[in-house]
């Protein structure tokens, strides 16, 4: 065989890299970048090489109003954008909104008195920050704040706006707030208006936001020389229509919340920005009565890095049931285009498109909008430009305007948008809104949080949940208002457990998932860490008040108490106080405290309050009161005390109780008993995961 000299060896050298270019182009090499495209694919929501710098992202953007949120649940991000919204459409603000974990604050001192800050607090837990205002929170409320110039006073430069978003059935009731308004006060800066305070306890946050926000425009519209103007809806982002893409094609997102999902290539962290699709491992029903629906599902965590404690809460991102996602698109008249694929890029430097583009009607709908929540009264004004006659804009702008009549036709029927929409069009087509309205006014479809109630000592990789499916009826309204996320969970009870076509109270929910990517039963979930926990010592006496599904965590802690003492180690008195309507309904667990007996004898007692089986209704609180003098005792042990569930009732009654036992029993006035009951809870002796 003749040998290769030079020349073949480049000929045959370059026809190989011609060959390998040819077919890797578009892949490896030459990719076109889509100019609409929006992946959200870092998974910590940050992006490379962004500045951290307030002011020097104020003046790059050309900003004179920013806009800062501390959210948990989406509600304080969404009264952020329509701040931000209005003081551009009516007053001609330069906003910005922001997000508090992604920006510096030690040269708060620099930004120019011309320009306002906004802080939108929302108080989470037992009056703590929410995840993403943490270190913001401990920054300015630390006693030896520092700041870049070193003036004086501190903030003397800094013009601001505070509302808060808080809970009255909560003992820190806005707190965040009320602290950081505090702090921002004593470091020398000028609060604009009133300093805001909305209340989801008594059911009025809306309300709240909208009789606050009026007088502080006008505040600020002094302040800083502002001109009023008529309002008129400019949009946030642009919807391109993406003729040449369909909804097979490989980079439409259909529900994938980034990139990692889309390319199927999920990996963590898992967290609010990226789930894990989770197996579950098994599902069943805990009632034993046809109207109503409790589930206990296993969540299957051993194919990730997730982790939780005992404690822990396990966050569930739902999907919209289908024949809401159908009713929002033919009340648009968009179920024809439902599946065209679309690109939303933002117009405004500062904004971000809340999901991943390219992507479809139907995925935005399905997967991304609270469109099942009741409407704003806020929404229906603005939206009232685009009715489809003059009768629906009169009706719109009455709701839009009046406090009580939107009460009485919306509120308390707990209206969606659709729905809304459908009543004042009396079956019309609201071609006209622009859907950036939409991505712009209605919220981004938020995980839901529940108690874990499992034990990590037992069973690290597997996550159980105890539910209520939540179907509420309510006065004037034919169905019943329906949760969105328990529903989606009993779905999927039903599917792994033989309905091959599942529909909870005739919801049908896409459960398999984008592209099948949820079949197997799956579920997209991660995990929050809670500051309720079981004492490190298990020998410490622990006293657990959990009635209803407020009896999760405590599961989680009896199971962890029944592995200590298998382990060998030495468990304190264990009493849990639950209390249902009846024991042959919904008597949650009963066999698994009965196991718990035989193994920690007399270390663990059940108390049980069945409210409708006696002559009289008999709650958690009452059984407290009878079993007063052993409680004094534990207490006096420093047994730790625990509560969850419903903070509105159950809760505040709770801690009265626990007040007037230590006062009778150790013969001490009321005032000096919730004193030592005070000291219990900030000493985390006393300690509660509620909700309302």
């Amino acid at each position: 065989m003749a040998e290769l000299d030079t020349l073949d060896l480049v000929v045959l050298a370059a026809i190989l890299f011609g060959t390998v270019a040819y077919f890797t182009k578009g892949k490896l090499w030459g990719v076109t970048k889509d100019p609409y495209a929006s992946s959200l694919a870092n998974a910590s929501g940050a992006k490379a090489g962004k500045t951290r710098n307030i002011v020097e992202k104020m003046e790059e953007q050309g900003k004179n109003c920013i806009i800062f949120y501390g959210s948990q649940t989406g509600t304080a991000e969404d009264y952020a954008s329509r701040l931000a919204k209005e003081g551009k459409s009516r007053f001609g603000l330069e906003t910005m909104v922001a997000d508090l974990e992604e920006y510096d604050f030690d040269n708060l001192d620099t930004i120019p008195d011309d320009k306002v800050v906004f802080f939108v607090l929302a108080t989470y837990g037992e009056g703590e920050p929410t995840d993403n205002a943490v270190d913001f929170y401990e920054f300015i409320t630390n006693e030896d704040v520092n700041f870049t110039e070193g003036n004086e006073p501190a903030l003397g430069n800094l013009n601001y706006v505070t509302f808060g978003l808080g809970n009255n059935t909560y003992e820190h009731y806005n707190s965040m707030v009320r602290n950081v308004d505090k702090a921002l006060q004593k470091l020398g800066a000028h609060r604009i208006g009133d300093a805001g305070e909305g209340d989801d306890g008594a059911g009025t946050m809306e309300e709240d936001f909208l009789a606050w926000k009026e007088p502080m425009w006008k505040a600020l519209a002094e302040k800083m020389g502002l001109e009023e103007r008529e309002a008129v809806y400019e949009p946030v982002f642009s919807i391109v229509e993406r003729e040449s893409l369909t909804k097979e094609s490989p980079e439409v997102y259909l529900g994938e919340p980034n990139k990692m999902h889309l390319d199927g290539t999920a990996k963590g962290p898992f967290n609010a920005h990226n789930p894990y699709i989770a197996p579950i491992a098994q599902s069943y029903e805990l009632f034993s009565v046809k109207d109503r629906n409790c589930l206990h599902m296993d969540i299957d965590i051993s194919a990730s890095n997730l982790n939780y404690q005992t404690g822990d809460h396990i966050a569930v991102w739902p999907t919209n049931p289908g024949e809401e996602v159908d009713r929002f698109m033919n009340v648009l008249g968009l179920s024809e285009k439902r599946h065209t694929v679309v690109s939303v890029k933002a117009l405004e430097p500062t904004a971000k498109v809340p999901f991943p583009t390219p992507t479809t009607y139907d995925a935005i709908v399905r997967y991304h909008m609270e469109i099942c929540a009741p409407v704003s009264r806020q929404f229906l004004a603005q939206l009232a430009a685009f009715a489809p006659d003059a009768e629906a804009k009169a009706e719109m702008t009455k709701l839009g305007a009046e406090k009580d009549y939107f009460q009485e036709k919306i509120s308390v029927h707990h209206l969606n948008i659709a729905r809304v929409l459908d009543i004042v069009g009396k079956g019309q087509k609201w071609t006209n809104i622009p859907f950036s309205a939409f991505i712009e006014g209605v919220t981004k479809l938020q995980p839901r949080y529940y108690s874990i109630s499992s034990s990590s000592l037992e069973q690290p990789k597997k996550i159980s949940i105890t539910a209520v499916v939540e179907s509420t009826e309510l006065p004037g309204r034919d169905d019943p208002f329906r949760g969105v996320a328990t529903n989606y969970l009993l779905a999927l009870k039903q599917k792994q457990n033989g309905d091959p076509e599942p529909c909870p109270f005739g919801l049908s929910y896409e459960i398999t998932g984008p592209r099948n990517k949820y079949d197997g039963i799956h579920v997209p979930v991660h995990v929050r860490h809670s500051n309720f926990k079981l004492p490190s010592d298990p020998s410490k006496p622990i006293i657990c008040i959990g009635p209803g599904t407020g009896v999760a965590p405590m599961r989680g802690f009896i199971r962890e108490r029944v592995q200590q003492a298998k382990n060998g180690e030495n468990v304190g008195k264990t009493l849990l106080f639950f209390g249902c309507r009846k024991s042959t309904e919904d008597f949650m667990y009963k066999d698994e405290w009965e196991e718990a007996k035989e193994i920690l004898g007399d270390n663990f007692e059940l108390i049980t309050a069945f409210s409708r089986e006696g002559p009289k209704k008999v709650y958690v609180q009452h059984r407290l009161k009878e079993r007063a003098e052993e409680i004094n005792q534990l207490l006096e042990q420093k047994a730790y005390f625990y509560v969850c569930g419903d903070a509105a009732n159950m809760a505040r009654e709770v801690n009265t109780v626990l007040g007037q036992i230590i006062s009778e029993q150790r013969g001490i006035p009321e005032a000096k008993a919730e004193e030592i009951v005070k000291n219990m809870r900030s000493s985390n002796q006393y300690q509660e995961d509620v909700w309302s």
